[in-house]
């Protein structure tokens, strides 16, 4: 199937705002981009994208917990890849725990990749491998069975099947994995001396923000950077960075101006909640805000998108970590902790830095910036020749309030029910194929398994 496309405005490589441009669609690739208005010759049907539109690349979230198999009623293949289409993301990374069994082996990837098949998938994905004591020898194999890199976490991650590692399980695993050019990426957290922390007032979500202070942050930074700076042949990755205290060491790491060797194998990491969401707007028990680590004050949000702003932070992702809505009741000293947000992030961030930052940035850290990261660059995250065809559509001028009827993905929860964004996702396209329409209330076409397991 060919067709263009002609677009009055759209995010294109190298600009730093939206520009005309006429793109050729060929079996699912991109096969031109002409710039200027109704420039190039057109092939086939003519998809005109109408004045006020944007299109932008299919968007990338990298840090995504489908939990299938084994926690499937938490989320699912079907409902978490349809809640990204309907927010543009046609490619997203599944982490390796909260499934049954982990991804930690080759064995349990296979049987990931089972579930996906006899599922389906709406968008493309693809699946992080774990580091767990003991597994240092099945990492290498993984790598090679299709795995992007390897997830561990500093600080016990909430399930039995997936332990906390020490400095001696990562030494073995970075050893095991010397000269593969992995990616190693952290659950920041370290609680060098265990805490006794009150959980009197468990209601009030000061009680949770103290019992996991930016401490615990600058602890595990300290233990990165060391083996950043060991094993300069693996690249290194902290995931979800929430706390602002841990900028300047990043920064000073990355200059070489700390004492030691500049560190130039690290990447960072953080999520819309933390740029969008502060703890002095968290009501009691309102534990659909409750993550790990938590949502913090005003001060450390503002101080976390000049980072993002500047580069100290390479890009942003939903975390989407859910769980069934009877996991969420009770108190934020007892409630599982993961802000639902798959498909938000587009919304969310132009809503949060679209009078300051250009529409061409703040895609880039959905979409170009994460392809690099997971060894696509080239074929996704891009409107470029050679790229996958994979589009949004994108109003930015739209205002939409958040519902719950919003939610696609399984579980009806998040700390985004009631807020009003600025810009919607009018619609997605997958390799070619119209994926999801904002005006399709049948929902038909998030409903077809077009996606692919990379």
């Amino acid at each position: 199937m060919s067709y263009t496309i002609r677009a009055q405005q759209a995010v294109l490589p190298g600009h730093e705002a939206p520009v005309p441009a006429t793109i050729v669609v060929k079996a699912g690739k991109i096969a031109s981009v002409v710039e200027g208005e109704a420039s190039g010759d057109a092939a086939g049907e003519v998809v005109d994208i109408g004045a006020g539109r944007v299109l932008v690349p299919g968007l990338i979230d990298s840090h995504v917990h489908l939990n299938q198999p084994g926690r499937t009623a938490w989320e699912g293949f079907a409902t978490g890849t349809a809640a990204a289409l309907a927010g543009g993301v046609t490619t997203l990374i599944d982490m390796p725990l909260n499934s049954i069994p982990p991804t930690t082996t080759v064995a349990n990837l296979g049987e990931k990749r089972q579930a996906a098949t006899a599922t389906g998938v709406r968008c493309d994905v693809g699946f992080w491998g774990g580091i767990i004591p003991g597994n240092a020898g099945d990492l290498k194999p993984l790598l090679a069975a299709g795995a992007k890199g390897f997830k561990c976490f500093l600080i016990e991650s909430g399930v039995d099947e997936f332990p906390c590692v020490g400095e001696a399980d990562l030494i073995a695993a970075c050893d095991a994995l010397q000269g593969t050019n992995a990616l190693v990426m952290f659950h920041a957290e370290l609680e060098r001396v265990p805490g006794s922390h009150s959980h009197a007032q468990p209601e009030a979500y000061a009680t949770f923000l103290a019992s996991r202070p930016p401490q615990l942050e600058l602890d595990a930074l300290s233990l990165i950077l060391s083996l950043a700076r060991r094993y300069p042949s693996l690249r290194f990755h902290i995931v979800h960075l929430s706390a602002a205290d841990a900028l300047a060491p990043i920064r000073a790491a990355r200059a070489g101006t700390d004492g030691g060797a500049p560190v130039a194998n690290l990447t960072v990491e953080t999520c819309f909640h933390y740029l969008t969401l502060a703890a002095e707007g968290v009501p009691d028990n309102a534990t659909s805000y409750k993550c790990c680590p938590p949502i913090r004050p005003e001060a450390n949000r503002q101080l976390l998108r000049e980072a993002v702003i500047d580069g100290t932070i390479d890009y942003v992702v939903s975390d989407h970590s859910p769980c069934t809505p009877e996991l969420k009741k009770g108190d934020f000293m007892s409630a599982w902790g993961g802000v639902s947000g798959l498909g938000f992030g587009l919304p969310l961030l132009w809503t949060e830095f679209g009078r300051e930052v250009p529409l061409p940035r703040v895609v880039g850290w959905l979409s170009a910036a994460q392809a690099a990261q997971v060894g696509l660059a080239g074929t996704k995250g891009e409107i470029r020749p050679g790229a996958d065809a994979d589009f949004a559509v994108f109003d930015p001028d739209a205002s939409v309030e958040v519902t719950q009827a919003d939610l696609l993905f399984r579980n009806k929860q998040s700390a985004y029910i009631g807020k009003t964004l600025r810009g919607r996702v009018d619609r997605t396209y997958l390799r070619g194929e119209a994926v999801w329409d904002a005006d399709d209330a049948a929902g038909s076409l998030a409903a077809e398994t077009r996606g692919q397991l990379l």
